[in-house]
């Protein structure tokens, strides 16, 4: 090879050399415009995310109240149901309970009619009003204790105010007029009493 020939081979080796390095640059210039591109649609994509995420979480959301509400509808029903049963049937237990108190009245009424000695009709009516009394006891009735009782105006009607009685029977029960009654430590109905002034 000559220098001739060497040069005219340098020279188009530096001929191809920029072109190569055109191209090159066109290359990176379209992987720079396809990047930029990449990174809109990435931000596409990650607001597309967010929105569908949200969107999805509102419609689990608005499931889980929609069975909330439901639960509670069915919950209010329920109670209300439940609530009326007990208002119409709530003696049941009660009126079961003092049935055979009654079945002993009626036998004593077909006794008493067999016989005309009162004092056995006296010992099977006090049977039945112990039975009676044990079956109140047993629903959680009792009686409120009157006999020597201090007046006490959470269980006590004062009905008379009996004067001149001592000052040792001054606010202190004298007489009963009608028993008092509590369930489970309610009162039912309060001790109509006279009490000493």
């Amino acid at each position: 090879m000559t220098e001739k020939d060497i040069n005219i081979e340098d020279e188009e080796t530096l001929e191809e050399a920029p072109v190569e390095e055109t191209d090159k640059e066109a290359e990176e210039e379209a992987d720079t415009s396809e990047d930029n591109g990449t990174p809109a649609e990435d931000a596409e994509e990650e607001e597309k995310n967010p929105l569908e995420k949200a969107q999805e979480e509102i419609a689990e959301l608005k499931d889980k109240w929609l069975r909330s509400v439901a639960e509670f509808d069915n919950y209010r029903k329920r109670t209300l149901k439940e609530r009326t049963e007990l208002i119409l049937n709530g003696g049941e237990k009660f009126i079961t309970a003092i049935l055979p108190v009654l079945d002993d009245m009626e036998r004593a009424i077909a006794n008493g009619e067999k016989t005309d000695d009162p004092e056995v009709l006296r010992e099977g009516m006090t049977l039945i009003y112990q039975k009676f009394m044990k079956t109140l006891e047993a629903q959680g009735v009792s009686k409120i204790e009157t006999i020597d009782a201090d007046f006490d105006t959470d269980v006590h009607e004062a009905v008379a105010m009996v004067p001149g009685m001592g000052d040792d029977k001054k606010g202190k029960v004298i007489d009963c007029l009608q028993q008092g009654y509590k369930l489970n430590d309610k009162v039912i109905r309060h001790a109509k009493v006279a009490v000493g002034q």
